[in-house]
């Protein structure tokens, strides 16, 4: 028997969750998924993790599944997370990301887990005015996905005050790669992320590359984002727990990225190295709201967390990315 307690990880069966999943095990922690799978694949979650398909907000469910699982902690992936959907669709957004938390949230303190692990995102800073971009420049979000989100961070904070709960919020850059073992990935047919939307052009999966606005104030002319390889992303979220457990009165809210940036072109030239091919570009006009620059100041999570970053190499991640979209071929017998 582990000493460590359950965790209950809504999402599981998405993107981000499902690489939580297996860094949890890997780190001997007790694993239930709860996941409506409108977006996650049952396919993603190991046969031995106790699984239960239904929704966040359906609290009778999540509340007798918190007590069979006599669960010690929750990581909430569960959400919506595509921007300009979220600026067609607010109220989805509002209701998947901050209604449906506030739910959660309060089954959590009913019966009484006490560990909060948040996924968040740097779309809570809007278009900073500095980059790098630290945990306590302004929030200002600039659409409903970034506004909903800082909701739930807003919510735990004041929930923190007022119950026996302690919660760490991590605040994402951009999540790109896979499980260097070959266990999960990026699965989600459509994706809008550019090193997934990069290698499916790469496999003949798509026709072209739109490079989203070329007249952005940064070296080439593209937007630069940070990239953090979702492994160690997820290796973070472990470490939070860890930290949550040895010191139940702190809170934590932190940068996840890499503290340094590469535009869209430095991007898709690494996705020509490693597959040693030519993607089609096509230059296109930049999107509304997009920031030329986005990057972490990740200080405080390597100065607060033993994190180290193993995967941080923009040709590996690729890589990794590469060989998952190869696999998903194969799994989806395409």
């Amino acid at each position: 028997m582990s000493d460590k307690p359950t965790v209950l990880v809504t999402g599981g069966a998405g993107y981000i969750g499902s690489h939580a999943v297996l860094a949890l095990r890997d780190a001997g922690y007790p694993v239930a998924v709860i996941d409506n799978l409108t977006t996650g694949f049952r396919w993603a979650i190991p046969d031995d993790v106790h699984f239960t398909q239904g929704d966040i907000a359906d609290q009778p469910l999540v509340e007798a599944l918190l007590k069979e699982q006599k669960i010690g902690a929750i990581m909430h992936f569960a959400g919506s997370i595509i921007v300009p959907e979220s600026v067609e669709d607010p109220l989805k957004y509002y209701y998947n990301n901050s209604a449906k938390s506030r739910d959660l949230i309060e089954s959590a303190v009913r019966c009484g887990v006490p560990h909060f692990i948040f996924s968040s995102t740097a779309a809570t800073y809007g278009t900073p005015e500095e980059s790098p971009v630290r945990e306590d420049s302004p929030k200002l979000p600039i659409n409903p996905y970034g506004r909903s989100k800082l909701m739930t961070e807003q919510m735990l904070a004041d929930v923190a005050n007022a119950h026996p709960i302690n919660y760490c919020v991590l605040r994402y850059f951009n999540v790109a790669g896979a499980d260097p073992q070959g266990r999960s990935g990026q699965s989600t047919v459509g994706a809008t992320h550019l090193i997934k939307v990069a290698v499916e052009a790469a496999l003949g999966k798509r026709s072209h590359v739109a490079v989203m606005g070329t007249d952005f104030d940064t070296p080439d002319g593209t937007g630069v984002r940070d990239y953090i390889h979702v492994s160690d992303l997820a290796n973070a979220h472990v470490l939070a727990l860890d930290a949550l457990r040895a010191s139940p009165q702190d809170n934590y809210t932190l940068n996840c990225g890499y503290g340094r940036g590469f535009s869209v072109l430095e991007v898709l030239d690494a996705v020509d190295r490693v597959t040693n091919m030519t993607i089609d570009r096509r230059m296109e006009g930049r999107r509304a709201g997009d920031p030329a620059s986005l990057i972490s100041d990740n200080r405080k999570i390597m100065a607060q967390f033993p994190w180290q970053p193993a995967h941080a190499d923009l040709d590996q991640i690729v890589n990794h990315a590469l060989a998952w979209e190869r696999k998903l071929s194969d799994i989806r017998g395409q």
